[in-house]
């Protein structure tokens, strides 16, 4: 299988890779700088670009049979802005799997189900930029006609796989509090051929 992947540099992406490659897998990151990748595979493809740019995806992501996003939020719409480049350029390639992190906080409230998390008393954010970018990720997605999921991690601590977690469907799993990187990426790998979550999102916890 050929992975395409954004967000290959940072804490779960970089994970990401390294399980796609011991999988076997051919993987294809976009990248704005190749040496912050420590991965070193003769299935690894780097393009230098920038996860805005069509054309740049447009080239990267040609012969992929699924997409995975782990970018983050920095303040900018380059989140939003790199999906929607991405859902469009999958339906024009006819790549129809695409599997994001997400955050928490877009899953449903508990205490008040007809909110999102971050827009309840559940959340202690002061800021609600990062949430607001990713609820735009989802809405994308959610009217998009791709086979896609949104692994919601909680407080995402650095930290090695344990390797048991509870996951939940829309919600996150009661009473959780923390995720490491290590397991959000081993569970974000592993959804790229499950469809245990098709076009859902699910909450990760322990």
């Amino acid at each position: 299988m050929k992975i395409f992947i954004v967000g290959a540099t940072g804490r779960v992406g970089s994970r990401i890779v390294n399980y796609a490659l011991k999988g076997g897998h051919e993987v294809v990151a976009l990248v704005r700088q190749p040496d912050k990748l420590a991965a070193v595979d003769g299935k690894l493809t780097l393009f230098q670009g920038d996860a805005r740019n069509e054309a740049d995806i447009r080239l990267a992501m040609q012969g992929a049979d699924v997409a995975v996003s782990a970018l983050g939020t920095d303040g900018t719409t380059t989140l939003s802005e790199s999906i929607s480049i991405m859902i469009d350029e999958m339906s024009r390639q006819g790549i129809q799997r695409i599997v994001t992190v997400g955050t928490a906080g877009i899953l449903q409230s508990r205490t008040n189900p007809e909110l999102l998390r971050y827009q309840s008393a559940e959340s202690k954010r002061r800021s609600t930029f990062a949430a607001e970018e990713h609820q735009r990720v989802y809405e994308l997605l959610k009217n998009s006609d791709l086979d896609w999921t949104i692994v919601c991690p909680t407080f995402l601590p650095d930290g090695e796989p344990v390797g048991e977690y509870r996951v939940e469907r829309d919600y996150l799993p009661e009473g959780g509090t923390s995720i490491s990187v290590g397991d959000t990426a081993e569970f974000t790998y592993r959804q790229i051929n499950s469809g245990a979550y098709s076009c859902t999102r699910v909450g990760i916890a322990y």
